[in-house]
């Protein structure tokens, strides 16, 4: 998240008392003029506004970040998924959680003791060092998995809790969903985040733009297809959604043995699937505190 959204309401007060009285008669060419006014919009309640300043702004200067930022937060609403993944946290209180995708640690950090945590990823790079709780394994998740009992490395538990935020194509969260469930419990919770795409351009496989989600939504679409025993929640944190997916089966074996052919037709699907209705095809699900608790059955 770029650090407008680090201090949204202060520089929203910020923006207001600039322009609280003609949010709309800022200088129509600049990028980051159009985001404040959206901002100021945002701040006020006036979202589809803000949405408008947004698009503006995104059709001048592509890579404006900040402008795509918060137009997640306009169209998703709600605490980012960091913060969703950390009352997540508090309320699952897991004995063991791997995370593929380590980049700086944040995440990570969240897995505090006596949770037994595993990262992977090939180039970690941590802002602090690893915790006492912590084990890093430097490699892909393909590579660590084809080289390790996770069992074994978790002292014989189960997984309790995972996030997947590797690579953000399709066919690498699918086999590290894959390789997660056979080592989970039915109780068990994978999450998955860049599971719900702003709009085609910030979904394509190949990144164009500095806000890039990827199609990692393709599996989502797939489990739900193929995988009706699931249960699958997409909750709209911004920037991008997180997936939650429960019930798991670990003796199951469909998507291994189908795997060629499940690649195959996902990656053909379009993006244009989604554009009629991709709040049910991605099983949306409110990002609210309270029922994110009963999502997850805390008492």
């Amino acid at each position: 998240m770029s650090m407008l959204f680090r201090t949204l309401k202060d520089l929203a007060s910020l923006v207001l008392s600039r322009h609280r009285d003609d949010a709309e008669g800022m200088v129509p060419g600049d990028a980051r003029s159009l985001c404040e006014a959206g901002l100021a919009c945002h701040a006020r309640g006036e979202f589809a506004l803000a949405l408008e300043y947004c698009e503006r702004a995104l059709r001048i200067d592509p890579d404006f970040a900040e402008a795509s930022d918060l137009k997640a937060h306009i169209i998703l609403g709600g605490d980012g998924y960091t913060k969703v993944l950390a009352r997540i946290f508090q309320q699952l209180r897991p004995r063991s959680y791997v995370e593929i995708g380590v980049f700086r640690g944040a995440t990570l950090q969240l897995a505090r003791p006596p949770t037994i945590a595993i990262g992977i990823d090939p180039e970690p790079m941590l802002a602090r060092p690893p915790a006492p709780n912590h084990r890093i394994f430097a490699q892909t998740s393909d590579a660590f998995f084809a080289a390790h009992d996770l069992g074994a490395e978790l002292g014989g538990l189960p997984v309790d809790l995972a996030f997947i935020d590797g690579m953000h194509q399709f066919e690498f969260a699918l086999r590290d969903f894959m390789n997660l469930e056979r080592a989970c419990s039915r109780e068990s919770t994978i999450l998955v985040h860049d599971s719900y795409p702003l709009d085609r351009a910030s979904a394509e496989r190949v990144r164009q733009r500095r806000f890039w989600i990827g199609d990692v939504w393709r599996l989502v679409v797939l489990l739900k297809k193929y995988r009706p025993d699931l249960a699958i929640h997409n909750i709209g944190a911004p920037p991008s959604g997180l997936a939650v997916v429960r019930n798991l089966e670990p003796a199951s074996r469909v998507l291994q043995e189908n795997y060629g052919r499940l690649c195959e037709e996902f990656l053909a699907l379009d993006y244009a699937f989604l554009e009629d209705d991709k709040p049910q095809k991605l099983n949306l699900y409110p990002n609210d505190p309270e029922k994110i608790r009963a999502l997850l059955g805390v008492t």
